[in-house]
């Protein structure tokens, strides 16, 4: 079992879900946590968490669509902590709904929440990482970054933008010569508390895609990505084939998730009429942990593959495809 010194980490998104699952495993070697979100009782649930399992935690409420109260949060997590080794941007929000049903204000929060968090955490955490010349940032994202799934227009939206932002930013760090570390973790569907809080529009209550993993799954590919920072970490069997089937075939994949992919996001159940966490938190009062109730078909494992890795099995896959084609193609000629 390897030695892991006390690193201090920033999560952002820390009240639950993924993020609140990747504190407690970075808890478990004794990390120092500032966590980040809006909600006081998950904040509070979670650094609970945290210490529990062997860590020591900061909170501070915190809300990633404000820049100025990004930059706030790093500048007293370094005066209770030190300075910051690993910043993890997590902190998301969705809208499960028709485009043609999102209002332009819905829209532009959760572009805020999503995509501009992450641009804020970003700054923040290399602001400081640059002037040491030592960091980690761990973007978080998911398949949705390779191919849009319906009904969540903003957020696969946002998902794409933070994958650019991410190649971006790591071409300028390697020009610099700079020791500071990118990566991008690419998350299937996960059992997590936002189909409980995210806004919903449809006539169910929303769920995630099958196949469903636990949070413990995001959780074990952040500290992978914190650890060994690849540039990409391609996380369960289900993303490496979205991005294989967006780069083999994409009308194909538009057409399947037009039905399966619509369809797989409604539950059966009604939907209720419930706070949602769009504009205010929706764990405020309430501590909703880091899983759904999802758990019964969640999945408590994946594979985990580098960039590289998962393109070689997409290319090797695409060939294979073309070759298949061709041959079919001769054989009807003939």
């Amino acid at each position: 079992m390897p030695e892991y010194p006390s690193q201090h980490v920033v999560v952002t998104g820390a009240s639950g879900g993924a993020g609140r699952a990747a504190a407690i495993a970075f808890a478990k070697r004794g990390c120092r946590l500032t966590l980040l979100a809006r909600g006081r009782a998950g904040l509070e649930g979670a650094k609970a968490d945290v210490e529990n399992a062997g860590g020591k935690a900061l909170i501070v409420l915190t809300d990633v669509a404000d820049a100025n109260a990004v930059e706030a949060a790093a500048e007293q997590a370094e005066r209770e902590f030190g300075p910051i080794d690993v910043w993890v941007n997590n902190a998301m929000a969705t809208i499960f709904s028709p485009f043609s049903e999102v209002t332009p204000e819905e829209f532009r929060r959760v572009t805020e929440v999503t995509y501009l968090g992450q641009v804020y955490g970003t700054m923040s955490a290399l602001k400081r990482m640059r002037a040491a010349d030592h960091g980690t940032i761990v973007n978080v994202g998911s398949a949705l970054a390779y191919h849009g799934l319906p009904l969540q227009a903003a957020y696969c939206g946002a998902k794409f933008a933070i994958r650019g932002l991410t190649e971006s930013i790591r071409s300028e760090l390697i020009r610099e010569g700079s020791h500071v570390r990118l990566s991008f973790v690419v998350l299937p569907a996960l059992d997590t508390p936002q189909f409980d809080w995210a806004r919903n529009k449809l006539a169910d209550a929303p769920r995630p895609v099958p196949p469903v993993h636990d949070p413990e799954v995001a959780a074990a590919a952040i500290l992978q990505a914190a650890d060994s920072a690849p540039r990409e970490l391609v996380v369960a069997t289900s993303s490496l084939e979205v991005m294989a089937g967006s780069a083999a075939a994409p009308g194909y994949l538009d057409r399947m998730l037009a039905g399966r992919g619509w369809s797989g996001q409604f539950s059966g159940e009604p939907a209720t009429d419930r706070p949602d966490n769009l504009f205010e938190p929706a764990d405020e009062e309430t501590d909703f942990g880091s899983r759904g109730r999802f758990g019964a078909e969640a999945r408590p494992k994946a594979h985990m593959l580098t960039a590289g890795t998962a393109r070689k099995l997409i290319g090797a896959g695409t060939a294979a495809l073309a070759f298949a084609g061709l041959a079919l193609a001769r054989r009807r000629g003939q």
